[in-house]
Parts: C-alpha cells; structure tokens; sequence
C-alpha cells in the first residue's frame, strides 16, 4: 500500500546525476542510497570507547562513521578500530600530512582532508598516492567558518561564493593528480548559506555531495535546521550522503537521518509511525503511546508503517495506508486494523503489547520476501 503510494508521480524526486565512488563497500553517489553517517566523539585513542560507540552507530543503522584523527595516537590506534568495526570507517584529517598516510596505511575507507591545507604540493602528493595505495576515497570538508583567508579578503566574508570556489580550488588539486574517488561538502551552520552554497556546486561538478548543515545544534533545533535546509535539499535531489551534526548522542544523528530520508520516500528503514498530536476525543493517551511504540520499536530495521490513531475522525483513514494501525473507539477499546482493513478489537490496556506483537509478526512475514534495508 505505502509503496503504491510512493510511487505517484507528485511524491516523485528526481536525484542529481553524479558519478559513482566507494566508502569501502558503501557506494556513493550515481544509483546508490543515500547513505546515514554519523561521527565519534570519544577520544579515538582509546580504542575501546571508540568501538564502543561505532557499535551503538551501527545498531542504528549507520552505514558510515567518522572518528578524528588529531594526533599519533589516535592513527595509531585505528587499525584495531577498522577491524573491529562493521561499517566503512573515515578518518578525519586537518592539517597534518603524515595523519592521512597513516591512517590509509591503517585501513580508514575514507579520508577527509582539504588538500590546500595539508602543506607543500609534495605533501599532497604523499597523502594523494597513500589513498591510491590503499583503496581510499577522499573527503573535501569545506566549512564557512575556516576558510581560506585569501578567499575571506576576496569576498570580505563567509559566502556560498567563497565556500564552492574553496571545494573546487581542492577539488581541482586531486583531478590534476589523476585522483577521482571524491566527493564534497560545503558546510555553513546558517542555512540559507549552506543550501545556496550546495546548489552552486551541484551545478558545477559531478562528483557525490556530502550534505549536511554544520554546528545545527542541540537535539530539538539541530533536528528542526537539519530538516530544513537538508529537506531543501534531498527534496531537489541534491545529496548522495548525509550528516546530521547534532550536539546530542550520536545515536541521535542516525535516527534523524533516516526519519528525514523516510519522510521524502529516499529510504526505508524501520517502523514509520503515523500519529495525531491527540485532542479532547482521544479514546487513549495517545502521546505516552507513541513514545512507548518509539522505543519498543527501534530494534525493527524492517521498512514498514504504523498508525496509532486517537480517534475515528481520521483513523480509519490513515489505517488504510499502513500495515498495522490502531484506532481509538472509545468505552476502553479501539480497531485493530491489518493491510489497511478493520480486522478485531483490542483493549486499550493490552493494546502497546498486543501492537508490537503484530508488527514483529508482519516485519518477520516481510523479511521472508524482501532484502535486508540496510
């Protein structure tokens, strides 16, 4: 039903063509889903707060994860990381050369540099043939608060004119080296910088685009300035991988991620839970319900939809378009609705239970038929 559905042509988004390149076994750009990534924030030399928390990421799922690479030790200690990990890792890298050849030489899938930063064109060069030698990608991170001061006198502040010639300026130092496995991000933590800035580049090359708007926050506003100036995006089909850059667990980032990406229809995972803010004609508290589903939940990677309705106005409605619904009815009882039809009754106090019961039954009955989401 919620797939038919998708498929009308005014719930269609046509993505930007870009060129194809790899994260390790995740590919980017081209055909490929978007991918969800998030970034560490223990101390990467210890090793095991690090793996700790790539794990909490996976569970998430995660499909990329970025841990910072400031120093020896943090490089040092990546090689027990990637193998300990399940997902492509990328190694963040500023101003230090030698970080980025140790971290290829460690196994990161990825590195994330900006060329023009890391020293003399031999250097570059080093950092450029260790990523050829061992299979990684490369990220150019341009971000408005620490551009080039060239380009800050050029244009007398942070602007999206800046940000895109800064991306081309490295973008064009690893073309001339014969290097193509890139992709960009133009970060700004205003909005309308960070998605001007990205069209003007979507339109100037062809290489995948990390989207993503930088320092968004705490939870509730990270979340509400991701969503929109994200949303403007993906909606354009402008964006191949994302971030969600919260000041909150990185858990967090993930679940934001794919609720954006479940919400334009550019990716199914989990349960998509279809609520009413509630009201004075609630057959049940409806909200403590949905934060209870919420959690009960979150183990379910398998894309499917739920609607948890408190009254008759709009539930029968809504439980036409999903795989479990439930509609308050008053007198301490609502419907049970299966595949969009009304199908029993249900006690209100046996009704969370009884909902998770039938949507781990129906997710079991989909994964017999379908491939893994993730």
């Amino acid at each position: 039903m919620s797939e038919t559905h998708a498929l009308r042509p005014w719930r269609t988004i046509v993505r930007r063509k870009s060129r194809k390149i790899r994260v390790g076994r995740v590919e980017v750009g081209g055909d490929a889903p978007i991918s969800v990534q998030s970034m560490t924030n223990t101390l990467t030399a210890d090793t095991a707060s690090t793996l700790d928390q790539i794990r909490q990421l996976e569970e998430a799922g995660a499909d990329i994860v970025r841990v910072s690479c400031p120093d020896e030790a943090s490089t040092a200690a990546l090689s027990q990381i990637v193998k300990g990990s399940k997902v492509p890792i990328v190694a963040d890298i500023h101003f230090h050369y030698r970080r980025g050849i140790e971290a290829a030489k460690a196994g990161a899938a990825c590195l994330r540099i900006n060329p023009g930063n890391i020293g003399s064109p031999d250097r570059v060069r080093e950092v450029i043939q260790a990523a050829r030698d061992h299979g990684c990608s490369i990220r150019i991170g341009v971000n408005a608060g620490s551009l080039e001061s060239h380009l800050l006198e050029k244009y007398g502040e942070p602007c999206p004119d800046a940000m895109v010639e800064s991306a081309l300026d490295h973008a064009r130092i690893l073309q001339d080296h014969d290097f193509h496995e890139f992709k960009i991000s133009v970060k700004a933590s205003d909005l309308f910088m960070t998605v001007a800035a990205y069209q003007m580049l979507a339109e100037a090359i062809d290489c995948p685009l990390h989207i993503g708007v930088t320092e968004a926050g705490g939870q509730r506003i990270g979340t509400v300035k991701s969503s929109i100036g994200m949303g403007a995006l993906l909606w354009a089909g402008i964006g191949d991988t994302l971030r969600v850059s919260l000041a909150a667990d990185p858990v967090e980032e993930v679940k934001v991620g794919f609720d954006m990406l479940k919400s334009l229809g550019l990716r199914h995972r989990g349960v998509n839970i279809i609520a009413c803010p509630s009201c004075a004609r609630q057959g049940f508290d409806v909200i403590r319900t949905v934060e209870t589903l919420e959690a009960r939940l979150a183990h379910i990677a398998t894309p499917m939809s739920l609607s948890i309705i408190g009254c008759v106005v709009n539930g029968p409605g809504e439980a036409l378009m999903t795989d479990v619904g439930f509609t308050g009815g008053g007198k301490g009882s609502g419907m049970v609705y299966l595949a969009g039809k009304a199908d029993h009754k249900m006690d209100n106090d046996r009704m969370v239970d009884h909902i998770v019961e039938l949507v781990e039954q129906r997710a079991a009955q989909l994964d017999s038929v379908q491939p893994d989401p993730t």
